[in-house]
């Protein structure tokens, strides 16, 4: 991808305008009413959410260290949201067709959709080793989603006021040295008071001896009391009357190896 067209969609802290105007802009608003929101889980951090007639890929990877045995995640996509440009989230060079690519913090307008990314250290030291985690906040399927990265850091109060409460959550729970441990992810849980928490970045038999991950098991312990749901697939499709009154509802998703 030319530097000029990625920049031109890299812009932080502007509303950045993207694609059509306000009457498309409530075409598809209407459009994602009616429609459900699958989320397929690629391996890691990376998801696919498909709804109101766009997917939209978060932080594509690149096949090593805990990543090192899924497959390529790089599918096609409208937009790609990337939380860093590490390479096991930001992984954003030969992605197929010319999908609009955001990864950092802001608030942008692309195709109808409003897009905020959301600035949280990307470790314990306030950001000052691995630099900041973008959390992405956006409705597709008329479904309220957070998706955030890799964070290490603790959720503030102004954080927590640009989060709001999230219908789904996409929260890291396997430590290392990057990424929420089991007990910080719960205390994230805690402060954002979703109705459904998708747990990513944990240990898998995806990762090679490089690896400092832990496994799910460790997170779903720490939640005990919750409802919790492993499934046998590595999508879930939900529409908004779907959603719990109350949460959280945890569901664990599978990797078909």
């Amino acid at each position: 991808m030319k530097r000029r067209q990625l920049m031109r969609y890299t812009k932080a802290g502007l509303l950045t305008a993207i694609g059509t105007g306000l009457a498309s802009g409530f075409e598809t608003y209407q459009a994602q009413s009616r429609s459900s929101l699958s989320i397929q889980w690629l391996g890691h951090t990376c998801f696919l959410f498909t709804g109101g007639g766009k997917r939209i890929l978060v932080n594509p990877f690149e096949k090593l260290g805990c990543t090192a045995k899924y497959r390529s995640p790089k599918v096609p996509a409208d937009l790609v949201l990337a939380s860093s440009l590490l390479l096991d989230e930001g992984a954003i060079k030969n992605l197929p067709g010319s999908p609009k690519i955001v990864y950092e913090p802001g608030v942008y307008q692309v195709e109808g959709l409003q897009i905020q990314g959301i600035g949280v250290p990307h470790d314990r030291l306030g950001g000052r080793r691995f630099g900041t985690n973008v959390a992405w906040k956006w409705k597709q399927g008329g479904i309220n989603i957070l998706h955030l990265g890799s964070a290490a850091g603790p959720i503030e109060i102004e954080q927590k006021i640009l989060m709001g409460r999230p219908d789904v959550l996409l929260v890291p729970v396997g430590g290392g040295i990057k990424g929420y441990n089991a007990q910080e992810a719960k205390q994230a849980i805690q402060a954002l008071n979703p109705k459904v928490v998708i747990p990513s970045s944990y240990r898998t038999q995806a990762a090679d001896s490089s690896c400092d991950l832990v496994g799910v098991d460790d997170f779903l312990n720490a939640m005990s009391g919750a409802q919790i749901r492993r499934l046998s697939s590595d999508r879930i499709s939900m529409r908004p009357g779907d959603l719990p009154a109350e949460g959280p509802v945890i569901r664990v998703l599978s990797y078909n190896f």
